[in-house]
């Protein structure tokens, strides 16, 4: 059975909870490193301005902001942890405050750095990078070079470094309004029991088998929304000027451009996932109208599109077994693969079951210096097995790359990251596929399945160029109001679920509560990661053992190249449109099946 969710966290059995004291044991050891930090802070004025003197030089500043950022980082990740805990304990919020102030110190102090790098004269720099001291930061000085055109001065980097409190305001404004401000109605469940509305809820009224729950929810919703639309318009325009503003301030010609610059990811890369998109929309519009008619309505809604269409299977898999079914479903990846995954499983990397406080939802993280760890709700249900499959895919992609590469390249990159996350699960849906028991159980996978593609790949790509065509339109000079995003908003919804589908006028406003729309244009990483996964997934289940090396020798490459490259090395090219092609043919593929079930 699911955790009491009101559970304090001391009820909860040890066994269930992360370790962190993994990372510091005492209380003396977090001050031990907290005053390292302070101490070396000051060196800057020692380091400042010598970069260019020698290769020795330029070594012993690499290394000082090396040492500086692997403390801080370990001494945030701890105190964050430990606040997700719960959220309500005033000594950790102290202690998380703290680290992320001294955070900033870093980033104030170490923004000289990129500047007199590329301010070395080239000749000088050639000569320094012959020094074998210096080979391991090779490519981190190629990556710093051929920012060059984009890099400022020292003074305006440190101008630039100083703005990112004000530069996170719109983002922090609608956090606030989106988490503490907005109040939602009171609606009836399908008991006739009045319950107040929350984002929390939401999506369990919207997989309702009852229909009247999901309008009155999505109407509830969405008029909540309605009434702050000015002021949410006001925000993420805000927000867009100021993605546009970074990008002119460094010498980009678009915002989009600026973003992808930072994984060296060509703008066509973008551009032609949308292209993929559109030219595949034929089997989303399949997809709706075989929904339409398994869930036997006149016409389809938007209220109607997340509800499941297999009702009457029930899914429940207590912790343990989950684990014990993820062990099952990964076992293509390999012995050394899985030893790794029961070990994490079994040695405090991950905190399961809700409590009073604790941060919702599930991540993984960690610092270098300690094993990843994992964060989760557990409740029992189907997701919550993929969630445990999609985590640990994180962290081992995590305590390879930690383990493999020094700490300079030991962070992938956000393009690659949701790339070992879905390999996992598409590799556990396919051993859940091959494995059900009854027409009813696998209507109800491939459903699941269908709505992870819709949800990471379709979904995620008409954010990405709603983000696209907003960001745009600011560089040109329009204004955009609130009802100029809910125009745009509206066609986009026509374009990609079809005429068949009736587009309520509520949806209109959906943009309004994607908090992804205050980090720009991170959205198409979900779906072009999820082809990428897609890709690696039916090469590892074809050939077998090459492919499984190649993917293995990926998740230790961290950082270590451009991500581009990394996957290519992986075997999967997204310079091409074929692996997102692909991927869209295979979610035909499950349409296909699923209508041929249905019958």
């Amino acid at each position: 059975m699911a955790q009491n969710v009101n559970r304090k966290r001391e009820d909860i059995d040890e066994q269930y909870k992360w370790k962190l004291e993994d990372i510091y044991s005492s209380d003396a050891l977090i001050e031990e490193d907290f005053k390292r930090v302070k101490d070396l802070l000051p060196q800057e004025q020692d380091i400042k301005g010598t970069l260019g003197k020698s290769a020795a030089h330029l070594k012993k500043a690499l290394q000082w902001v090396e040492e500086l950022e692997r403390k801080a980082e370990k001494l945030y990740v701890y105190s964050r942890m430990r606040r997700d805990e719960d959220n309500g304990d005033s000594n950790y919020q102290a202690m998380f405050d703290r680290m992320e102030g001294l955070n900033i110190q870093v980033g104030s102090a170490t923004s000289f750095m990129v500047p007199e790098i590329i301010a070395i004269p080239d000749n000088d720099i050639k000569s320094f990078m012959e020094d074998a001291d210096l080979k391991l930061y090779q490519f981190y000085i190629e990556e710093v070079l051929r920012q060059k055109e984009h890099i400022l001065s020292a003074a305006e980097e440190r101008l630039l470094a100083m703005s990112a409190d004000i530069s996170i305001a719109p983002g922090n404004v609608f956090t606030m309004l989106n988490n503490a401000d907005i109040k939602f109605p009171v609606i009836k469940n399908e008991k006739g029991e009045e319950v107040e509305l929350t984002k929390g809820r939401y999506g369990s009224f919207m997989e309702s088998s009852e229909r009247r729950v999901r309008q009155d929810a999505f109407k509830g919703l969405y008029s909540s929304y309605s009434k702050l639309k000015n002021t949410l318009g006001a925000t993420l325009g805000a927000s867009i000027k100021k993605d546009v503003f970074y990008a002119r301030a460094r010498q980009y010609s678009s915002a989009l451009e600026a973003s992808l610059d930072q994984d060296n990811v060509p703008v066509e890369v973008y551009n032609r996932l949308i292209e993929s998109v559109h030219a595949n929309l034929g089997h989303m519009y399949r997809y709706m109208d075989l929904r339409k008619r398994m869930l036997k309505v006149d016409e389809l809604h938007m209220y109607d599109i997340y509800t499941p269409l297999v009702q009457e299977f029930k899914f429940e898999m207590p912790y343990k077994k989950a684990c014990e079914l993820v062990l099952k479903g990964l076992s293509p990846l390999g012995q050394d693969y899985l030893a790794l995954l029961e070990k994490g499983m079994k040695s405090g990397w991950i905190d399961v079951y809700e409590n009073e406080g604790k941060t919702s939802g599930a991540y993984s993280w960690g610092s270098y210096d300690t094993h990843p760890y994992v964060l989760l709700n557990h409740d029992d249900k189907l997701d919550d097995v993929f969630t445990i499959a999609h985590e640990m895919g994180h962290a081992l992609h995590t305590y390879y790359s930690d383990q493999a590469q020094p700490f300079i390249y030991s962070q992938y990159a956000i393009f690659v990251a949701e790339v070992a996350s879905t390999v996992n699960e598409s590799l556990l849906m396919d051993y859940l596929l091959k494995h059900s028991q009854s027409r009813e159980e696998k209507m109800y996978l491939i459903n699941h399945y269908l709505e992870e593609f819709r949800g990471t790949v379709y979904r995620q790509t008409m954010f990405a160029e709603f983000e696209k065509i907003i960001h745009e339109q600011t560089e040109k000079g329009q204004a955009l109001t609130s009802q100029a995003f809910s125009n745009i908003y509206r066609d986009l919804n026509r374009l990609y679920y079809g005429e068949n589908v009736v587009l309520d006028e509520e949806i209109d406003m959906e943009w309004a509560r994607i908090p992804h729309f205050y980090s720009a244009f991170y959205v198409y990483k979900y779906a072009t990661g999820f082809s990428a996964a897609t890709a690696l997934k039916q090469q590892i289940l074809q050939e077998g053992q090459p492919a499984v090396s190649r993917y293995l020798n990926f998740l230790t490459t961290g950082g270590s190249d451009y991500p581009i490259n990394l996957l290519q090395g992986a075997g999967v090219d997204l310079t091409t449109p074929q692996p997102v092609d692909d991927a869209l043919d295979f979610f035909g593929h499950l349409v296909d099946e699923m209508e041929k079930l249905a019958n």
